[in-house]
C-alpha cells in the first residue's frame, strides 16, 4: 500500500500553477526555498506534550508521544520532520497531525534525501532537477557563494510535494538534510533565491 501525506514543506527558511518547460529546457524566474530536519538537541525552552500516532500506520491519533520543547515541536510542524533526542522522527503533516517514525519522510511516505528530495507544484513527480542560477536574493543581493555552490552542484529530483495552496507558481523547495546548530533558521543556510534558473527533464 503506498502512503500518502502532505508534508508541509514551505519552510521557516522561505520567507498557481507552475507551468514547465519542456523537458532538458531551461526556465528561468524561480523562487527557491530550503526545507530540513529539525534536531531536538538543539531547541530549549519550555516542554510541551505532543500527541498524534504512534507509528507511520495512523490518522490523527492522540497517543501522547512525548513532550519535547516548543520551539522543536513548531519546527516540526514548520518543516514537517524533526529527529529527537532518542534518535526517532517525529513527522507532522496537516492531514495526518504528528506520528513517530524510523525516518523523515515526503509525502508519500519514503524517506527524504538529503540533496536530493525535492517538491514543485505542476512539475512531474520523477522529473530530475539541476540548479543552473541560483539568481539573487529577494532583495536583490548577492547569494551566499557556498550556499549556492552546493545547491548547483546537486542533483535534484521532484519526489516531494507541497501542502495544497502553499507552493505556487516557479517555487521549488529543495530539501537539504538535518538543521547543523541552534538558531539554524538564521544561518546563510536558511535561504531563499529568486529569479534562479532550472533545468527540468521530465520522466518519459
Amino acid at each position: 500500500m503506498r502512503w500518502v501525506w502532505v508534508v508541509l514543506l514551505l519552510a521557516g527558511c522561505s520567507t498557481g500553477q507552475v507551468v514547465p518547460p519542456a523537458s532538458g529546457g531551461t526556465d528561468g524566474g524561480w523562487r527557491v526555498t530550503v526545507y530540513y530536519t529539525a534536531v531536538e538537541a538543539f531547541h530549549g525552552g519550555p516542554a510541551v506534550p505532543v500527541r498524534g500516532c504512534p507509528d507511520i500506520d495512523c490518522e490523527n491519533g492522540e497517543n501522547l508521544l512525548g513532550t519535547f520543547p516548543q520551539s522543536f515541536a513548531k519546527a516540526v510542524r514548520d518543516e514537517g520532520t524533526g529527529r529527537t533526542a532518542d534518535g526517532r522522527y517525529l513527522n507532522w503533516s496537516h492531514d495526518t497531525g504528528y506520528w513517530l517514525d524510523t525516518e523523515p519522510r515526503d509525502s508519500f511516505g519514503r524517506p527524504l534525501r538529503a540533496f536530493v528530495s525535492a517538491a514543485a507544484d505542476g512539475v512531474r513527480t520523477g522529473s530530475r532537477v539541476e540548479l543552473i542560477s541560483c539568481g539573487r536574493t529577494p532583495e536583490g543581493g548577492e547569494v551566499d557563494a557556498a550556499v549556492c555552490r552546493k545547491l548547483v552542484s546537486s542533483a535534484w529530483e521532484i519526489t516531494d510535494e507541497f501542502t495544497p495552496g502553499l507552493g505556487g507558481d516557479r517555487h521549488i523547495d529543495l530539501y537539504i538534510g538535518e538543521e547543523t546548530g541552534p538558531d539554524f533558521t538564521e544561518s546563510v543556510w536558511c535561504t531563499t533565491f529568486s529569479q534562479a534558473v532550472l533545468e527540468i527533464h521530465q520522466p518519459s
